[in-house]
């Protein structure tokens, strides 16, 4: 029992926590969750885990009660004395809110770091933060992994020669630079000035997409108007032949699957990191599986392997 590898899993995403145990051909470890009448969240481990590697997995989008989960999930592991206890969380919520960008106004992702430190964390294994200073917000050890080797895979055998990967804002630059130099292909940027949140205005376009394929590429998709509107100006004033988009975090919320579907967006390629259910309301959508990652993962942090090497 000392120091096996054991995985459990919240409610948030209980079909990632089965994926990835599966691929570590291990058995996901029970856990019962329950709720008083007033819906507050009650939690149970239902196996001995004393002095066991555990990896709890559980991604902290809406709505707020997946964070007090997890974080009710780490006390509960840490008291029943694991020896280790490491959040898996695919999809870190609260990450745009990464800086005070205006007075008084909260930093939530350094929060959401300190909750997850104070509750007992050892380590934390996301995918692809919004921000990567994040990773400065913990002072525990975090994993920060890609999904572009998931991503990539999707586009192999592809001929990428008249392509050009988009980067549709300015903090998607360095992500979708790497991306553009793995295809062999060119970068292209939009520069945008958002008013307020969830409102965006295009600026100014930088790159030549004229009678190319565009692929855009960023970390997440809330309400999709980044996206859609950048896909508009690449085709109907830039030129662009077609245009695909690809994301980790498909949050699509609001007017998300509206717009996608009115939009020249051919295929949006984006990844399990939170459950998405609604592939009959938009045919564009093609999700790929992150489980596999996360569980090479899993296996060299517990193994005390490098994680780099999945960088490759």
């Amino acid at each position: 029992m000392y120091n096996e590898l054991v995985v459990l899993s919240g409610s948030a995403h209980k079909e990632m926590g089965e994926l990835i145990a599966k691929n570590l051909n291990i058995s996901l470890l029970e856990v019962q969750a329950t709720r008083f009448s007033d819906g507050e969240v009650s939690i149970k481990i239902m196996d001995n885990i004393r002095g066991t590697d555990v990896f709890i997995v559980q991604p902290t989008n809406p709505p707020g009660e997946n964070i007090i989960e997890l974080l009710l999930l780490i006390d509960a592991v840490k008291r029943a004395s694991a020896r280790r206890v490491t959040a898996v969380i695919p999809y870190f919520g609260y990450a745009r809110q990464d800086r005070k960008d205006q007075p008084r106004v909260p930093i939530g992702a350094k929060l959401m770091a300190n909750l997850i430190t104070t509750a007992g964390a050892d380590r934390v294994l996301t995918i692809d933060l919004h921000a990567p200073q994040i990773q400065g917000f913990f002072d525990i050890p975090l994993d920060h992994i890609y999904s572009a080797p998931v991503l990539l895979k999707h586009f192999e055998g592809r001929n990428t020669e008249n392509h050009v990967v988009l980067a549709p804002d300015v903090g998607s630059i360095k992500m979708a630079r790497s991306f553009a130099k793995r295809l062999k292909a060119d970068l292209a940027i939009i520069d945008k000035r958002r008013p307020e949140a969830n409102a965006v205005e295009v600026m100014n376009f930088i790159g030549d997409v004229k009678d190319r394929h565009v692929i855009i590429f960023d970390d997440m998709i809330d309400t999709a108007g980044t996206l859609t509107d950048a896909a508009r100006v690449c085709v109907e004033k830039q030129g662009a032949l077609s245009v695909t988009a690809c994301c980790t975090h498909p949050i699509l919320s609001g007017p998300a699957i509206d717009r996608l579907n009115a939009s020249p967006i051919k295929e949006l390629v984006v990844s399990n990191t939170i459950p998405f259910d609604r592939h009959h309301l938009c045919d564009k959508i093609k999700v790929l599986d992150m489980s596999s990652l996360l569980a090479d993962a899993i296996e060299r942090i517990h193994l005390e392997k490098t994680v780099s090497a999945l960088f490759v």
